[in-house]
């Protein structure tokens, strides 16, 4: 059977492939014209594929983007959100970053002042904003906000950013009016999960009974992960009358949601759970009658009982971690913190930590008073546990780490944190200090601006190892009061290197204060133009 003489699309593809010279297409001779002949007939066979196919049918037009009721940026605003989506994350290289802003940087906190401001994006700058978000997702909820309901319409049109209605409760949809009883239970019983999540989010931020209500109606019938979800939802507005449900919750039949229902119910000091730890954490924890020395001792428990496994225990483990070790600090962590004073004396807290602890113990014991701490959001033990900034020892009386320093300090309000960490700086230097200050109010205290401006410049003048400090000095340029600019101004020369300093060193100080003093100059611009006063 000969071959057909009008080659199919296959058989042109074949031969681009392969170059005319290996192979040619039916009704193609070989030679030197033939790779024009290939692309002659490349070019009939696509018009004879157009031509067959059917028109489709008209697809009907989106409606239109929402209005967007606030009011619009100030023009030097909107010119400076321009140049800030220009700006491109790599293209000026590895190594050193020059004196030059780094604008993509400080975009999260001029879209968090836009948002301050109520402003509304400039519709030609949504596209460039929502693939800045996309790629970065920290910038996502401050972007998204920003661009409000017009992100959502764009990103139904585009698959490259759905990501926007992913990143939104409910994926952008409309919900009824909380007043509005049936439409409210309509969309619970019949909605997409993520409206559901995003109902009950909003019913629990304005009416938490009505919320936890709603979801005590279907909760027998949802799946466990839905159930997992829904139940993260009651960690807003979460009180006392809650615990009635969060106690059923703990005979749930998932592992996850007994886990996270104890959880919450041991953030409730007064809770039937709460009694229960304390007493099972108690009856681990003593002080030794023998000792001349009030001295606490520990004695872990032997076995997790059934009773300590629906009350949110694990009883696995983790790899290289000892049993009785890992159920004790279970147990202290979920015990309230008010029922150590009476057990230990009618101590303090402050005077609690500072008791010595036998055997070893004192390490798993103030770790797991850390973390109650932070979970019971209680400032007296936070201050107790983080001691003071300036003691000897930087990793604290009671914190095993860095990290969990930083989150004490969350317990703690802007001012006290600020001067914590000030007095950190001040005792300790900026080697261990980055994880604090990243928990520090922005724009930074004077009287940490200066701990850290002060340390930065002792650093400089001891011709330290300077690209170890970049952390930090990225934080400045984003933190430090913009004020603080003008006393910077001497920092900028290069300074004279010690003979022990680092290559190069003086060089890049005078680089990295000159890059500081332009940010902060640029920050300050940016608080004038939002303010509609440029």
């Amino acid at each position: 059977m000969s071959r057909p003489s009008t080659p199919t699309w296959e058989d042109l593809v074949t031969a681009a492939l392969l170059g005319t010279d290996r192979r040619t297409p039916p009704g193609v001779s070989p030679g030197p014209a033939a790779p024009d002949a290939l692309l002659d007939a490349a070019a009939r066979e696509t018009v004879r594929r157009r031509a067959g196919i059917r028109p489709a049918r008209a697809a009907p037009r989106p409606e239109p983007a929402p209005m967007d009721p606030r009011p619009a940026l100030p023009r030097a605003a909107a010119r400076r959100l321009a140049q800030f989506l220009a700006d491109r994350p790599g293209t000026t290289g590895g190594g050193r970053r020059g004196a030059a802003p780094d604008l993509m940087e400080l975009l999260p906190q001029w879209l968090a002042a836009a948002n301050a401001h109520g402003y509304a994006a400039p519709p030609e700058a949504l596209p460039a904003l929502l693939d800045a978000a996309r790629g970065r997702t920290d910038l996502r909820p401050a972007a998204l906000a920003f661009a409000g309901q017009r992100a959502l319409w764009l990103a139904r049109l585009n698959p490259d950013w759905r990501f926007a209605l992913r990143s939104t409760p409910g994926g952008g949809a409309v919900l009824p009016r909380l007043e509005d009883t049936e439409g409210v239970r309509r969309l619970w019983q019949e909605g997409l999960f993520a409206e559901r999540v995003a109902l009950l989010a909003a019913l629990r931020a304005r009416e938490p009974a009505a919320a936890r209500e709603l979801l005590a109606g279907t909760w027998p019938s949802e799946r466990a992960e839905d159930r997992l979800m829904f139940l993260d939802s009651l960690r807003r507005e979460l009180t006392e009358a809650d615990e009635p449900f969060l106690e059923q919750a703990l005979s749930d039949r998932s592992r996850n949601v007994r886990a996270t229902a104890a959880e919450l119910l041991s953030a409730l000091p007064g809770s039937a759970l709460a009694g229960r730890m304390a007493g099972r954490a108690g009856s681990c924890v003593a002080l030794d009658p023998l000792r001349n020395t009030p001295t606490i001792t520990v004695e872990a428990p032997h076995e997790c009982d059934a009773g300590m496994e629906r009350d949110g225990v694990a009883p696995k483990a983790p790899s290289g971690r000892g049993e009785r070790s890992w159920w004790f600090g279970q147990l202290v962590e979920s015990a309230p913190l008010t029922a150590w004073p009476p057990r230990l004396g009618g101590r303090t807290a402050a005077e609690i930590v500072a008791l010595p602890v036998a055997d070893d113990w004192r390490g798993e014991l103030h770790a797991a008073w850390c973390r109650a701490a932070v979970r019971q959001r209680n400032p007296d033990w936070a201050r107790a546990l983080l001691g003071a900034a300036s003691s000897p020892d930087a990793g604290g009386p009671g914190a095993v780490s860095l990290a969990e320093r930083a989150r004490l300090l969350g317990t703690l309000e802007a001012d006290e944190r600020a001067a914590w960490v000030a007095g950190f700086i001040a005792a300790h230097g900026l080697s261990e200090a980055f994880q604090l200050l990243g928990v520090c109010a922005v724009p930074w205290s004077g009287p940490l601006g200066g701990a850290v401006v002060d340390a930065l410049n002792i650093a400089r003048d001891a011709g330290s190892y300077p690209w170890s400090f970049s952390g930090v000095m990225g934080l400045a340029e984003r933190c430090l009061d913009p004020s603080e600019a003008s006393r910077l101004d001497a920092l900028m020369a290069a300074p004279e290197e010690p003979e022990d300093a680092s290559p190069g060193a003086g060089g890049y100080w005078s680089e990295a204060f000159q890059r500081l003093v332009t940010t902060l100059r640029l920050r300050a611009a940016m608080a004038e133009e939002l303010a509609g006063r440029a």
